[in-house]
């Protein structure tokens, strides 16, 4: 009977694969992929949500009152799943590379070893991913940051999770709705060429 409603709950659930196991991380700072971005409505600014630059197909908004974290963001589907949460960014309170190795710590205890190192080799920049994937070709990417000197990236500590095989639904959804400009042709490519020429080479 247990095995057959962990099946049921499966089949059900919008976004988020099933493995049957704890192992598989889908909630993060009280939020969980897969659910409805509105009924966080008290701590999501839902007036700051906009389409995310260059990835039209997920919406973003700021997550707020969350404790023990100082800032974060939540991204959104937009086309296949409409406001179904994927993406789940979270900056610790504490920035400490202390409270780092803490973290670092109880991730490798309850995920094992991550599988792949994402921080510059003289580890400015510490981040580590974990990847998770299903049977039927789910995945879910957890990253964990530590950040003291790169201003171009967060600083102190962070964490993002990600389910990456629905936000490449969303992407293809979003192509398939929105399909490129047919080409210039030969001669309208040719004149452009000439123009972006004039601008790459000084004279």
């Amino acid at each position: 009977m247990k095995q057959l409603l962990i099946i049921l709950g499966c089949v059900f659930s919008m976004a988020v694969p099933c493995l049957g196991q704890d192992a598989f991380p889908i909630h993060l700072g009280g939020f969980a992929l897969g659910e409805d971005v509105s009924i966080h409505g008290d701590r999501v600014n839902m007036t700051s949500c906009r389409p995310m630059r260059y990835m039209e197909y997920l919406g973003e908004g700021e997550i707020q009152n969350v404790p023990g974290f100082k800032s974060g963001l939540i991204a959104f589907g937009t086309c296949d799943r409409p406001n179904k949460i994927l993406r789940i960014k979270l900056k610790y309170q504490d920035r400490s590379k202390a409270f780092y190795k803490e973290l670092m710590d109880r991730f490798e205890k309850r995920f094992g070893a991550p599988s792949e190192y994402l921080g510059d080799p003289f580890q400015i920049r510490i981040a580590w991913k974990w990847t998770f994937e299903d049977v039927k070709g789910g995945r879910i990417s957890l990253i964990l940051q530590h950040n003291t000197k790169d201003t171009d990236e967060k600083i102190g500590n962070a964490v993002k999770l990600s389910l990456t095989s629905q936000i490449d639904r969303e992407r293809d959804c979003f192509k398939a709705d929105h399909p490129k400009t047919k080409s210039l042709g030969q001669t309208g490519e040719t004149l452009r060429s000439r123009e972006m020429w004039k601008r790459y080479v000084p004279y």
